[in-house]
């Protein structure tokens, strides 16, 4: 989660997802092209916590319908250890404008002997949000879906991008961003919700300044945690941890190294 440069920009998001307005432009001052993050990943196996494999970030500037666009990859890889108890294999990828306008999204998921695909599509007309949807089941059904919507829809990985540039001064502990998230086959509501400032010991052996960021999805009227995150609590926002709430689990990542980041890490603490 990277930073806007005044509130303004914050609420504008809130108010972009909750207004009949499909301007989705946003301004990114968290990252560049270029930025590799590695991660340590563990699992909960029977309540103990065991080295499961790694993870890694990578954002780059690449085509997309021939225009530039910004590509970022989020991959999940479990060792062959824990492959015997569990196979995690998860991979999101996503393109999204300069401007942070999402264009594509991808989700291939392995969990235990489930695998899926979700993918969504984005176009822009006449002030208009098309997407067509796209879901890959675990018996090998296609499903695919259009709408046109008048206001912005994000899916997970754009959001994360989009949301690096939020500027969190003035939050208070249960601030929440509401918007809308498009899977394979559906939109639903989502949140971001600031959960205050903490430190986290990343696996490179330093310690950060952190915000804990939670991403929670409205399933069946009650809001389901996903995903935390604990940013760096600078002008990077680089996620130095992660809790994952899987469907058959937990995981964590902790981050080992960060390299072709934006600004300086003023978020470190000490060794």
């Amino acid at each position: 989660m990277n930073h806007i440069k005044s509130i303004v920009f914050s609420a504008m998001l809130a108010c972009t997802a909750l207004q009949g307005h499909a301007q989705c432009a946003f301004r990114n001052d968290a990252f560049k092209a270029g930025e590799f993050l590695t991660y340590n990943l563990y699992y909960n196996w029977q309540f103990v916590w065991v080295k499961a494999g790694t993870a890694s970030m990578y954002t780059v500037q690449s085509p997309y319908k021939g225009r530039q666009a910004y590509r970022a990859s989020l991959t999940t890889r479990g060792n062959d250890k824990v492959d015997k108890m569990f196979v995690l294999r998860d991979t999101l990828l996503c393109y999204s404008s300069l401007n942070m306008e999402p264009l594509y999204f991808r989700k291939g998921a392995r969990e235990g002997n489930r695998y899926t695909v979700d993918e969504v599509f984005y176009s822009y007309n006449g002030g208009k949000v098309r997407l067509r949807q796209h879901r890959l089941q675990n018996n090998g059904d296609h499903l695919w879906a259009t709408k046109e919507l008048d206001h912005c829809v994000y899916d997970m990985l754009n959001i994360f991008l989009r949301a690096r540039s939020f500027n969190p001064t003035g939050w208070k502990k249960g601030h929440d961003i509401d918007f809308p998230i498009a899977d394979g086959n559906s939109i639903n509501p989502a949140k971001l919700r600031f959960e205050g400032r903490v430190t986290i010991k990343a696996d490179n052996g330093i310690k950060y300044r952190c915000l804990r960021l939670a991403y929670m999805e409205n399933e069946d009227g009650k809001y389901k945690r996903i995903v935390d995150f604990y940013v760096s609590d600078d002008q990077n926002h680089v996620p130095v941890r992660l809790d994952m709430f899987l469907r058959f689990g937990s995981a964590k990542a902790f981050l080992v190294s960060m390299k072709g980041l934006r600004h300086p890490v003023t978020s470190a603490v000490s060794k």
